[in-house]
């Protein structure tokens, strides 16, 4: 049974009414277990666990060193274009927003690289709006062609594709896949996206499969925190998880964990997600799985990022800029959003290293055979 068809039975409501009744004992039974299970990550995400944060903690810190080591793999966005033809409620690159678009061409594209290259990554996360005709599959073979002789880590964050075109961009280079559902509240969904593709529940929904049947190397999942209760929608999110790793066993799996931040035309945030929450939950995903990856963004704060190195996190971007041609040219106001952490790269790695990390930048995947 697909994922599409599993999600189908489980009942938004019903699973808010679990978490929300997990007891104390329901935690303490979570964090005794050395094999967890989807009702174990409800207890760990469960109010009743914020009294055992401390323990989380350290619980989550031990099984990250475990399976990754004290590594932080580096990695930086390039946005290729803010065109989009999707009405988002959110998002600084939706369609009703009045702002000048953008599309990078060979030359910017080459300039980009060259900047950030310098700065010392290897590993890249190629960014656009979703518009299929400015900036679909051909533009995308084209950029990754230009960037092959300058990263050996290409990932990309774009609308989602066929399988075919999957399989195109493998080919070509394309390593990593990133696609967030934003909620799995189908209702809500909808009212946040209202007009274009995206506002396609089921074809978002079963991107992870036709990503797993193209034979991707790794994907990541993610919701975005603001738009409804973050914690069905990250059990909806985790179930996505667990569903993926049986179905598609060779690929590897990331999680992110945007919330929203100030855009041109953004809405009111309606769940509103704390620090503590935060790690709550970084640890909780921890716990419940000790393979996948943990990323977290430049959205965050310079004192949450310092803090959250040794409590589970695998990956982290720094020096982010998310507008296209960001790094030749800042200030441009063309942005996604607005990034909180805008420290260099150097800075934040000597944040990484005064902890007892290494921060990696190539080969990171061999590092932990």
């Amino acid at each position: 049974m697909s994922f599409s068809e599993q999600i189908k039975q489980i009942k938004w409501d019903t699973v808010k009414a679990s978490i929300y009744n997990k007891t104390a004992n329901d935690v303490a039974v979570a964090l005794s277990k050395t094999k967890r299970d989807l009702e174990d990550f409800k207890a760990l995400i469960s109010p009743a666990a914020q009294p055992y944060l401390e323990q989380m903690a350290q619980l989550s810190n031990q099984l990250t060193q475990k399976r990754f080591g004290k590594t932080i793999q580096m990695y930086i966005p390039m946005y290729l274009s803010n065109e989009c033809q999707n009405i988002c409620t959110y998002c600084g690159f939706s369609l009703n927003v009045d702002i000048t678009r953008k599309t990078l061409t060979d030359a910017e594209i080459i300039t980009e690289a060259k900047i950030i290259k310098n700065l010392g990554y290897d590993h890249i996360l190629l960014v656009t709006g979703e518009a299929n005709k400015t900036v679909g599959v051909d533009y995308f073979v084209n950029a990754i062609r230009l960037l092959k002789p300058f990263f050996a880590h290409i990932a990309i964050e774009v609308q989602p594709l066929d399988q075919e075109e999957y399989e195109t961009l493998i080919d070509e280079g394309i390593n990593t896949v990133l696609v967030y559902q934003e909620t799995y509240k189908k209702d809500a969904y909808k009212k946040h996206h209202p007009k274009g593709k995206k506002s396609n529940f089921e074809y978002r929904l079963k991107t992870h499969d036709r990503l797993g049947k193209a034979g991707i190397y790794k994907m990541g999942l993610g919701v975005l925190f603001g738009l409804e209760d973050w914690r069905v929608d990250t059990y909806f999110c985790a179930s996505h998880l667990s569903y993926l790793e049986k179905t598609y066993w060779k690929s590897k799996y990331s999680i992110s964990f945007p919330r929203l931040r100030p855009c041109a035309g953004g809405i009111e945030l309606k769940s509103v997600m704390s620090d503590k929450e935060l790690v709550q939950l970084i640890c909780a995903y921890r716990i419940f799985n000790e393979e996948v990856e943990l990323s977290i963004s430049t959205r965050e704060s310079e004192r949450f990022r310092d803090h959250i190195i040794k409590l589970g996190i695998t990956s982290a971007s720094a020096d982010s800029k998310t507008d296209p041609g960001g790094y030749a040219n800042p200030n441009t106001n063309l942005e996604q959003f607005e990034i909180d952490d805008t420290r260099p790269t150097k800075t934040f790695i000597e944040v990484i290293k005064n902890q007892g990390y290494d921060p990696v930048f190539k080969d990171w995947d061999s590092s932990l055979q």
